[in-house]
């Protein structure tokens, strides 16, 4: 019996609970599915980023509506993206370029996300797995299941560890999810077994057989949505679904007849120039000017090709495959999704929404990871299928991004473009891109000239002027660090972005102008006086836990006070408040 039906089977029925909207308006308004994948780049078909991609499915979804080819995130790592596109707000907006809570920040907590405001309109809204990165349940009328990054590898000593097969020091150095990538098979006989989970709390996962085995946290989830699709087209009640997959995400792991539809030996390597870092931020940087987060991406790359013996395509080949195996396998369950959709009701008034949070590089630059302003890790597979509105096959080349999904399904929806709570929320950054669904190539679009990307930095606050961003034109991008370093591309002649041109003095007009352009989007917010103490205070609690006399978890400045003799942030007395 195929997994997939098993898993119906076997999943609990759930009654839809209504929610009672302020404005209960959805009735005959066209419904939602919303699929978001994570770590996925432009490894498709008809994306031509790898030539061996297997994604029948998902192409036959590009074939029916269209496909935005140049679309971008907004900010390319996990959380602070899915924060930016489901709240419509760039990261500039909010605040929010890293992996606090994103109701932590003022302007976010206080703005609809797009599930919360289709609740409000009288939608039900229900999700499972990875949507939101963190929190947000309560967003929905209804949620499946948390994210589970599994499967994951345990051997009976550490918590979980990378897959067996991993050498080090990749295997030690990154560990049971970056580390790790490898078939799902059978551990009979050896020290491991298989775990899967979220971070919350994880179970054993059982694997004998491809048909003897539990299913991952991806298959649990499409079920989930494959049974709740069923019911919604008897139902008839009008539905925004939210369902994120985990893979291509790392721990690279699927079942083994995955890894099978691409023999090791066969895999093409990524067009990789030798020698292409050596015009880019990690040769400008001056030391101690910046931190990217002690660039992963290039330890990464350094790491794995390091583990197989300084033989960088044996390396690239095994990773590579693992990702093509992983995006194999999401496509078939959303092909199984698709399958419920188009075989009932919901075919002809259900809006399909198909995208990933951010790219990932392949090695390109050396680097081998998310969170680089280059194309890899910004460019982002984006397709929508609107009944009656967007044309079958259409391929959009325009720069957008993700910001823009909030009012298009807005404008599709016919709901209204105010999301904010109260006076403290944001309006949408964003610009509805039905105008490119009826027409992808002439369409009078309003949005932006380049696509906007932001640069994911560790910090305990973030002041937008002291960040680090790319603006991605139709035919160039421009690159601009936070120590004020330049990258520039011809991407419509250079489209592996391997010449940057920052430095020619023919292209200094050009530069000026881009640079004019980004500097005038955004915005500074420094610090004040008094946010600057409370960052101090913050930072003294870490370091002196037992400041906190009174133990309620927090400090206050006469705790502060007393524990320092008396003395402020700024040397003199503090009063106590």
């Amino acid at each position: 019996m195929h997994l997939l039906l098993r898993l119906l089977i076997l999943t609990l029925a759930s009654p839809l609970l209504p929610h009672a909207a302020p404005e209960a308006d959805a009735k005959d308004r066209p419904n939602v599915l919303f699929i978001v994948c994570d770590d996925l780049n432009d490894y498709i078909e008809t994306l031509g980023g790898h030539p061996q991609a297997r994604t029948p499915n998902i192409r036959r979804l590009i074939e029916s509506g269209v496909s935005f080819t140049q679309a971008h995130c907004n900010i390319p790592i996990c959380n602070p993206s899915r924060a930016s596109f489901l709240t419509g707000l760039y990261p500039h907006t909010s605040g929010c370029y890293g992996f606090d809570h994103w109701d932590g920040y003022e302007v976010l907590k206080n703005s609809r996300t797009l599930m919360a405001h289709f609740r409000h309109h009288g939608y039900y809204a229900l999700g499972t797995g990875k949507v939101m990165h963190n929190r947000g349940r309560d967003q929905w009328s209804e949620f499946g299941y948390l994210s589970d990054y599994g499967p994951f590898a345990n051997d009976g000593e550490k918590t979980d560890v990378a897959h067996p097969d991993i050498p080090g020091p990749f295997r030690d150095d990154f560990g049971a999810v970056d580390g790790s990538f490898g078939p799902l098979r059978n551990l009979e006989g050896t020290r491991f077994t298989w775990r899967t989970g979220n971070w919350a709390g994880k179970r054993q996962l059982k694997y004998q057989s491809e048909t003897d085995r539990d299913p991952t946290g991806d298959e649990l989830n499409a079920a989930w949505a494959v049974k709740k699709l069923g019911e919604l087209a008897v139902s008839g009640k009008p539905f925004l679904m939210g369902l994120g997959f985990i893979r291509p995400h790392t721990p690279l792991i699927v079942p083994r007849k995955y890894f099978d539809l691409f023999p090791l030996e066969s895999i093409k390597l990524p067009e990789i120039r030798f020698g292409d870092i050596e015009d880019t931020f990690k040769q400008t940087l001056a030391p101690g000017s910046d931190d990217r987060s002690d660039d992963r991406g290039h330890k990464m790359y350094s790491s794995l090709i390091k583990s197989f013996k300084g033989d960088r395509e044996l390396a690239l080949r095994k990773f590579i495959q693992a990702y093509l195996a992983s995006v194999a396998s999401v496509d078939d369950l959303v092909g199984e999704v698709l399958k419920v959709v188009e075989s009932s009701s919901l075919k002809d008034n259900t809006i399909i929404v198909f995208t990933s949070d951010h790219g990932w590089g392949m090695g390109e630059k050396d680097y081998l990871y998310k969170n680089s302003l280059w194309q890899e890790s910004t460019r982002v597979p984006l397709v929508i299928r609107a009944p009656g509105v967007s044309k079958a096959g259409g391929a959009c080349p325009l720069p957008v991004s993700l910001v823009d999904l909030y009012p298009t399904l807005l404008d599709l929806c016919g709901l209204s473009v105010d999301t904010r709570l109260n006076p403290k929320g944001r309006p949408l950054d964003g610009h509805s891109l039905k105008p490119l669904l009826i027409d992808p190539q002439e369409g009078a679009w309003d949005g932006p000239e380049a696509a906007l990307t932001a640069l994911y930095k560790w910090a305990d606050y973030y002041d937008p002027a002291g960040q680090s961003y790319s603006q991605r034109y139709r035919d160039w991008r421009y690159v601009r660090y936070a120590n004020g370093k330049e990258e520039l591309y011809h991407a419509a002649k250079d489209p592996h972005e391997w010449h940057n041109l920052a430095g020619k003095p023919e292209q200094a007009g050009r530069l000026q102008r881009y640079r004019k352009d980004l500097l005038g989007i955004i915005p500074s917010r420094p610090l004040s006086e008094e946010q600057k103490a409370t960052r101090w205070k913050i930072q003294y609690f870490k370091k002196n836990p037992s400041a906190d006399t009174n133990k309620d978890g927090k400090l206050s400045w006469p705790e502060l006070n007393a524990h320092r003799g008396k003395k402020d942030p700024a040397g003199g007395q503090k009063k106590a408040e």
